[in-house]
C-alpha cells in the first residue's frame, strides 16, 4: 500500500478482505479464556493475543513499514523497548529533554540495574558524540516540547556503526509525516493516545520494529507484564484511523496560520513549529502572561495532551519536568475552523498586551 495516498492507506489499513454481508471493520473480540483442548500452549488466550489487536497491529504496521505491537499506553510502549532490552553493562543514550517518563525509567530503574545512562540534548552532534559503546540510542523527533527535529537517517547510520540500535519516538510526527523504520531506525514508537486515535478519549501506545523477532519479543513482554490494551479501545482506535489524514490536513493548515499570527504579534516570541503536525510552541514574557492568555481563550482548552480534534494548550513549565521558560506555551491545534482559532488567539494575545 506504500504507493497509495495517505488518506487511502489510513482508511484501508488492517481491514480484512471484503466478505459478503460482513462489516468493513469487524467488531471487537472480547475474550479472556477460550475453547482449547489437547496439549500445547493455548493460542489466543486473552493476555497473549486477540483478533482485534491483530487487525490494528496490521494497520499500524502498514503505515510504519514494519511489524507493530499495540500496548496499553505510550509509556507501556516505552517500557517494552527499554526494560527488556537493557541490562548490566549496557549503555543507553537518550535525550536530556525527552518525555519525562523516559528519563525516569532511565535514571530511576535502568541506572540502578547497572545500565550506563547518557542523557544529552536533542541535537544531532551531541547524540553522535555519545554513541561510542552504546547499546541503544533513544530519540524523539520532533522533540516534545522543544520541537527539535533530528536527522533520523544519519543517526541510524551512526548508531549502527557504533554497534547500537536506534529507537525513535515519532508521536508528534505520526507515520504519515515520518517513517522512521524506512530511514533506518530499528524501532518506531508512538503514543497512539494522540493523533492516531485523535479524539482525546483513549489511552494506547505501540512500537513497530524492522525485525519481526524483536516485535515478537515485545509481544512476549506485553503478555508477561500484562501491558495489554482493551479490545474495545483498540477497535475504537482502528475505527478512528481513516480520518487521520484529513484531521492532520486541517490541523496543519490552522497551525500554519497561527504561526504567522504569533510571529507577527508583539506579545509572543520564540515561535517553533516543524512545518507539519498540530503542535507548536511559543513563549510569553512570564508565567503571569501565559496564564492570562490561557484564561482568556474561549476555543482552546487548557489541557496537557495533544493531537486531538479539540485545540488545547498549557503553560508547560507548570509541571517542573522540563528546562523551559516560565512563559512557554505548548499549543495543540484541533480541527476547529481556522478563522475562529485565529480570532480567539488574536483576542487572547491582545488581552495580554492590554494588561501589561
Amino acid at each position: 500500500m506504500s504507493d497509495l495516498g495517505d488518506s487511502t492507506r489510513s482508511t484501508h489499513a488492517g481491514l480484512p478482505d471484503a466478505a459478503q454481508g460482513e462489516p468493513f471493520l469487524p467488531g471487537p473480540t472480547f475474550q479472556a479464556a477460550n475453547h482449547w483442548s489437547g496439549d500445547g500452549a493455548p493460542d489466543g488466550y486473552g493476555r497473549t493475543g486477540n483478533p482485534t489487536w491483530a487487525r490494528y497491529e496490521a494497520a499500524l504496521g502498514e503505515l510504519e513499514g514494519g511489524e507493530a505491537v499495540v500496548l496499553s499506553s505510550g509509556m507501556a510502549a516505552v517500557a517494552a523497548v527499554l526494560l527488556p532490552l537493557l541490562g548490566p553493562g549496557d549503555v543507553l543514550v537518550a535525550p536530556s529533554d525527552a518525555y519525562p517518563g523516559v528519563r525516569v525509567i532511565a535514571t530511576d530503574h535502568l541506572a540502578k540495574r547497572g545500565v550506563e545512562v547518557r542523557l544529552v540534548p536533542s541535537d544531532d552532534a551531541a547524540i553522535r558524540a555519545a554513541l561510542p559503546g552504546a547499546t541503544l540510542a533513544w530519540i524523539e523527533t520532533p522533540s516534545n516540547p522543544g520541537m527539535a527535529c533530528l536527522d533520523i537517517a544519519a543517526l541510524a547510520t551512526a548508531a549502527h556503526d557504533a554497534g547500537a540500535l536506534l529507537a525513535v519516538d515519532g508521536t508528534v510526527a505520526t507515520p504519515l509525516r515520518q517513517r522512521a523504520l524506512e530511514l533506518g531506525a530499528d524501532f518506531a514508537m508512538a503514543s497512539a493516545s494522540k493523533y492516531l486515535t485523535g479524539h482525546a478519549d483513549l489511552v494506547l501506545g505501540y512500537v513497530a520494529a524492522r525485525d519481526p523477532a524483536r516485535a515478537q519479543a515485545m509481544r512476549a513482554w506485553r503478555g508477561l507484564t500484562g501491558a495489554i490494551p482493551g479490545p474495545f479501545e483498540v477497535w475504537l482506535a482502528h475505527r478512528s484511523l481513516p480520518t487521520l489524514a484529513v484531521r492532520l490536513e486541517r490541523q496543519e493548515a490552522s497551525a500554519r496560520a497561527l504561526v504567522e499570527l504569533l510571529e507577527a504579534h508583539p506579545a509572543a516570541g520564540d515561535v517553533r513549529w516543524p512545518g507539519f503536525g498540530a503542535v507548536l510552541v511559543f513563549t510569553l514574557a512570564d508565567a503571569e502572561d501565559a496564564d492570562r492568555l490561557l484564561g482568556s481563550l474561549k476555543l482552546v482548552a487548557e489541557a496537557t495532551s495533544f493531537g486531538g480534534v479539540h485545540s488545547t494548550a498549557e503553560r508547560r513549565a507548570r509541571w517542573g519536568t522540563d528546562d523551559i521558560h516560565e512563559g512557554f506555551i505548548r499549543l495543540s491545534v484541533g480541527i476547529e475552523d481556522t478563522a475562529d482559532l485565529l480570532a480567539d488567539m488574536g483576542d487572547g494575545l491582545d488581552a495580554v498586551n492590554i494588561a501589561r
